[in-house]
């Protein structure tokens, strides 16, 4: 299993970013799939995740097919996950950026109890 972050960077105040994780190694449209980011002081933060489409579709609509999303409430509104399961990507679009939103965000794999992969992070610093 494999998880590779990229699209991170220096942004100001109100900027946009998109984060992306490419997965290899495991059926990415099985799993659900999160973000989660460290903030310096404040420890790991769940940001965001998305669920793999409905267990018993035909395999051609599972793959076109994305489950519910859910945000923490610090980033709802500001934030969008989506999931590309033909080439095995998940996004993060980041829009209104904050300086709390500070942090290295983790792409992560998810299971009954936890997150089990994490890719190596990328780092958001949003900053004037």
């Amino acid at each position: 299993v494999q998880l590779v972050e990229s699209g991170g960077g220096l942004v100001q105040p109100g900027g946009s970013l998109r984060l992306s994780c490419t997965a290899s190694g495991f059926t990415f449209s099985s799993y659900t799939m999160g973000w989660i980011r460290q903030v310096p002081g404040k420890g790991l933060e769940w940001v965001s995740a998305i669920r793999s489409a409905r267990k018993g579709l035909e395999w051609v609509t599972a793959i076109l097919s994305t489950g519910p999303t859910y945000y923490a409430e610090s980033v709802k509104g500001r934030f969008t996950i989506s999931r590309d399961n033909t080439e095995n990507t998940l996004n993060l679009q980041m829009i209104s950026l904050k300086p709390e939103d500070t942090g290295v965000y983790y792409c992560a794999r998810r299971i009954e109890h936890g997150y089990d992969y994490w890719g190596q992070g990328t780092q958001v610093t949003v900053s004037s």
